[in-house]
Formats: C-alpha cells, structure tokens, sequence
C-alpha cells in the first residue's frame, strides 16, 4: 500500500535514467559493428583481376599489398585501388617483380582471448540488458517498487488534499447514510457502544444500481472517519502473473493493520468477488486465489481488529455466498435510486454551484424526473448550465432544466436531419396515435410531451411520465402500456392503409412482445397457466450460475404460453384500433398541431384535440423547425430500445 507522493522525491527524473539506458545500449551496438566492420581505409577505385594485370603489364602499379583475398596498391600516379582475387587463382609475384611493383603483405590478425570472448557474449548481453529494460519498466507501470514488488498493493492512503467529501454533501438517501454514519462513530468513540456488548462491524457492502451515490458514500466515509482511509479498485488485485492478486491482498491487510484502526474501500468487489467453481480457463483459478485469500483476511483463523471493509457493487447477484455472509460483511446497505423527496435534496445540493433565475423550482424538476439516479440528476444540472452558457445567459432559468431534461432522456435534437414531408407527416400521425391511446385508455401514464423533432436514434417521441414514484405496475397499467405501444403502427394503418407500413414501429412490436411475454412467464398474468414462473432470468447469462441456457418447459407448455402472449398482443391492438377508430377526427388535429408547432406538451395536446387554440407565446413558435426536403428519404429504424415499466418515451 503506497501514499501518493512526488515520484521526484525518491531519486532522479526517470526520464534521464531511461535515457542514459538507452544511450548505453546504442553504444554498444555501434562498438559491436565497428568490431566487425573493416577498419581499412577505402580504395579510390575497384579494378577486375584482368584490369589489374593489364595495369602491372603496362608498369602503371606502383606499390601493392596482398592480403588474404584482395590485393590492395597504389598506382603510378598516387590513386589507390582494390582488386579482389578469384578463387584458386595463384598472386602474380613473377609479373609485378618484373615490371618493378613494390610487394608488401600484411599478416592475418588475430583478436585476443578477451576479444573473442566479447564479440561472442556481446549479443547476449544485449538480450538480456533489454529484458531486464523491459521487465523494470513493467514493474514501475504496475505501481511495483522493487524486482520482485508485482504482489505489492495498490490501494491508496486518501489525505485531506484530495478533497474533502462529508455526509453532507449526501442527500436523498438518507438511511443508507445513517447506518454508515454509525460505523464512523463506532470508530470515534468505540466504548459508547462496546459498553454495551456491542461490536465493530467487520464488513459493509453498498448495494445498488449504477449512479445512486455508493462512491460519494464511500468519499464520505473518508472525510468523516478520523481514522486511515485505504481505497482499491476489485480490478487492481488481479494481474497478468499468477499469485500476484493474492499477495496483493495479504499486503494490502498487512498495510492496513499497521494504521489500525482504517477503514478500506474495495470498489466495484464483483471483479474479484464473483462466485467460485463455475468460471472457465487460467485466468478464473487466478481470481479464486485471490477470492480465497480474501475471505481469509475478511475472516480467518487470524482476527483482524480494527479494519473495516467496505465495499461497493452493482451486481451482489454474482458475489460468493461466502463473502457476504456475517463475519465478514455484516451489512449490506442497499443505495437505492432516491423518490421525490431524495431527487429534491440531490438537485439542491448540486444546483449550489449554479447561479438560478428566480423561476427554477427543484420540487417541479424532482417531480418531472422519476427514476432518476443521483448521477442522473447532476448530470440534468450540468447540462441545464452549459446550455444557459452556450446560450450566452448569467442565469440558468427553468427553460434550460427543460431543454435538459429532454435531452437526457430524448436524446439530442437533430436539427440537421433532413426528412421529406411525406415522412414528416408519417411521424406526425405515428407520434400522434400513441399521444392518443395515452390520453384514452385507462391505466396509462399521463401525456408528457410529444415530438416529430428526431432525437437520438429516433424520428419522433412520445413521453409520458407517471405522476409519482412507481414501484411496481399492475396488470391494467401494462395492459394499457401494450397498447399504448400499438397506436402508432395502428394510426399510421388507419391512414395509410396496410401496404404503407414501414420499420418504423420495430421498436414497439419488441417492446410489447418483451412484457407480453413476462407478463404470461414471469409475473402469473395468465389464467390458463396460473401463478408460476415458467423461464429462469436469461437477460444475462453468468458462468457462476449456469453456463448454458435450458428450457424447464415441455412442448405442450411453450405453445399455450405463446398463444398467450399472442392473445394479449391482440386484445392491445384492439383497444389501440377502437380508440383511434373512435377518435379519428382528434388523431388528425393532434398530427395537424405536430405539423404545425412540432413539440407539444400534454395541456397542449388535450386543448389540440379539442380544436382550441393551444395558446403558446410568440417566442415559443420561434423554435427551428425540422429540415425537410422533397426527395430526401430517411427509414425510420433502429429506435432506441426503452423497457416498459420505466418513465420512458414511446418513440416513432
């Protein structure tokens, strides 16, 4: 376990040592090619063994010297040459003697014992003088110190410098932090409560879904606790060398009983943690090691005093049953996503930092966002200031949080889209029949906006959001969700005619044949099959659990649940057809109004089918209008995939 510090306090630049090794290593390169190459001057021209002949046969050879293979001389007028000699062909000494050439002859060198020792290690050393470069650059990239430091730990001592988190910059799930609040007074005043007989949790586990404030917990934690707050990612234990991940995890609890009593922080623990016994390959023994060694630093013949761990997943359905036993975490804090009252304090928090108009309203934006997670909200506050910003504004005003809001949960505006009128009113009526069936059929949620500006990946959206938190739905509301998800296929049908239909409800039949068929398999919805569960969870398949699907269905069975599946989807087609067929003069002022002002609200969308004068500002029909263009043809596909239950859009 290492502080963070300035790597330029314990010796120098790294930059210069890589350098000078690098610097080394060349020399040595060139001094092995110069020990090779011909240290001999080079001749001013080559001449052929006849050429050389016909030169000492005209008396133009002044001087030579024979070596082995070559012949190097002078000629008469001081220019130097090389002549190479054939293979087997005897010196022509008699003709160079008669012809008054000087001959000289140089003796074969021979390199010394040392020298031949060098010249044969040299490649060698090299090798192993850059795998040695190699291997220590690896050991400095995996935060190891020494030539054998890969199992050293990776956990981090916060301090004070890196910004200072407390419980109260925490809202909006306050029992989770209550428990947590505990564990810090424990350690503050540990005879308050062992007074009493009570102990120190060993172990905490933060449990909940992607966004809802399990780090900021954790961060909180640590500026609250007056003790040593270790923090690891589950990632950093495991590494390419086997045995690494468990030394890592006896160095990291050796660190920590040195500054008990602390508390360690093992984030997203699912990397380590997983179920044993299942997985497949190398890399899975590796994790058990580390896993095992784990639960028994957590728990085992050796007590740990002092140290307690605190973790944080999203997936506890993969953890081992070992690991969350009590012992070892003897809590498990759920982090759910915050209501009404939590997104409220969440945008409180955040909206300190941003100058408000007087307009905004927390409670109205926390009311107009359910299922929200925190991360979610901070998100909608920072989008809502750089669009104030973009827009050249000092304020950010409830405008903004709107246009925000739409753009989380929508997606961006497409303003550069271009769609034929044709396709433009397509989308009209599609988005306009879904709007329609929302307004119609009891059980749906109410209208929030409707669009045919494309967002995202779709050409249009219907948005309705429920009045308050959901936390379940019954069987009239998703009945009333199936066939609010027919009313833009059955709209455009009932315009159009059949053969016009195109791609553009793929998105919706998916939808529908999803809960249609849970309602029948999951959730007992069926009268001909009763209250039972007839599919395990498949969504996602994990090795700890079973490595291939199977079907616990006979065939008899999975054709009575898709004849009930169907029989659903054709009772939501149904009330869909009745209701527009009921209402078609509404449909066509609904899509009129879509044409006309491209976005509406749902007041606006109720006044609209009533044919009365929606009553918007001026400054609102200002908005840029989708591009359109008379030959331009863009499919209506690939939408963007929302599960039912959930405050999300029907789009087109």
């Amino acid at each position: 376990m290492n502080d963070e510090r300035d790597p330029r306090e314990n010796g120098p630049n790294p930059w210069v040592k890589s350098l000078l090794i690098w610097a080394g290593i060349l020399f040595a390169l060139v001094l092995f090619v110069t020990m090779f190459g011909n240290s001999s001057e080079a001749a001013d021209e080559t001449l052929s063994y006849s050429e050389f002949l016909d030169r000492v046969e005209e008396s133009q050879v002044a001087q030579v010297e024979i070596n082995q293979g070559f012949i190097d001389g002078t000629l008469t007028d001081q220019s130097t040459f090389r002549t190479d000699l054939p293979p087997g062909v005897a010196i022509p000494v008699e003709a160079m003697r008669e012809n008054n050439v000087s001959i000289q002859g140089r003796p074969e060198e021979r390199a010394g014992i040392w020298t031949y020792i060098l010249v044969n290690l040299l490649p060698f050393i090299l090798i192993f003088g850059i795998a040695f470069f190699v291997i220590r650059q690896m050991q400095k990239n995996a935060g190891a110190g020494g030539a054998m430091g890969f199992g050293k730990s990776k956990a981090k001592l916060l301090t004070e410098k890196q910004g200072k988190v407390t419980f109260e910059d925490v809202a909006g799930i306050d029992e989770a932090r209550e428990e947590l609040q505990e564990i810090v007074e424990f350690l503050k005043d540990p005879g308050k409560f062992s007074r009493l007989g009570g102990q120190i949790p060993k172990g905490a586990l933060l449990v909940g879904s992607p966004g809802t404030g399990k780090t900021l917990l954790a961060r909180a934690i640590a500026g609250e606790a007056e003790v040593p707050f270790f923090t690891i990612s589950g990632s950093d234990f495991v590494e390419m060398f086997v045995g690494v991940g468990a030394s890592r995890v006896r160095d990291m609890f050796e660190q920590a009983k040195k500054n008990s009593p602390c508390i360690v922080f093992i984030d997203e623990i699912d990397a380590v943690g997983r179920h044993r016994g299942a997985g497949l390959g190398n890399g899975n023994d590796e994790r058990e090691q580390t896993l095992n060694q784990l639960l028994v630093e957590m728990d085992g013949f050796e007590a740990n005093e002092g140290i307690i761990i605190i973790a944080a997943t999203n997936r506890p359905d993969v953890l081992d049953p070992a690991l969350l036993r009590p012992g070892r975490f003897d809590r498990q804090v759920v982090v759910p996503k915050p209501d009404i009252e939590g997104r409220e304090k969440i945008l409180d928090v955040h909206m300190k930092k941003v100058p408000l108009a007087p307009d905004v309203d927390s409670r109205t934006i926390a009311r107009g966002t359910p299922g929200f997670s925190g991360a979610d909200l901070a998100n909608l506050v920072n989008e809502a200031a750089l669009l104030a910003a973009r827009k050249g504004k000092r304020l950010v005003a409830m405008d903004e949080f709107e246009e925000a809001k739409d753009k989380v949960m929508m997606g961006s505006e497409r303003k550069s889209m271009i769609m034929t009128e044709d396709e433009k009113k397509a989308t009209a009526y599609h988005e306009a029949g879904h709007a329609l069936v929302s307004l119609h059929v009891p059980g749906c949620d109410p209208l929030h906006k409707v669009t045919i500006i494309p967002r995202g990946r779709a050409l249009g959206v219907t948005w309705n959001l429920p009045d308050r938190d959901r936390y379940s739905m019954s069987m009239e509301q998703m009945k009333a969700r199936l066939a609010l998800a027919f009313g833009g296929r059955i709209a455009e049908q009932l315009i159009y005619g059949e053969d016009a239909l195109n791609t553009g409800a793929s998105n919706d039949i998916q939808q529908a044949t999803e809960m249609a068929r849970s309602m029948v398999m999951e959730y007992g919805m069926s009268s001909k099959l009763g209250w039972l569960r007839y599919r395990d969870n498949q969504e996602e398949v994990f090795l700890g659990h079973s490595v291939a699907r199977s079907q616990n269905v006979s065939e008899e069975t999975a054709k009575l649940i898709d004849a009930e599946v169907r029989g659903l989807i054709e009772e939501a087609e149904g009330v869909a057809r009745t209701v527009l067929t009921e209402n078609l003069d509404q449909l066509h002022k609904l899509a009129g109004a879509l044409l006309e002002y491209e976005t509406l609200t749902g007041e606006e969308s109720k006044k609209a089918i009533k044919g009365e004068d929606i009553g918007r500002d001026d400054h609102r029909d200002k908005k840029p209008k989708a591009q359109t263009s008379g030959g331009s043809a863009i499919p209506a596909t690939n939408r963007p995939k929302r599960p039912f239950g959930d405050a999300a859009p029907e789009g087109a």
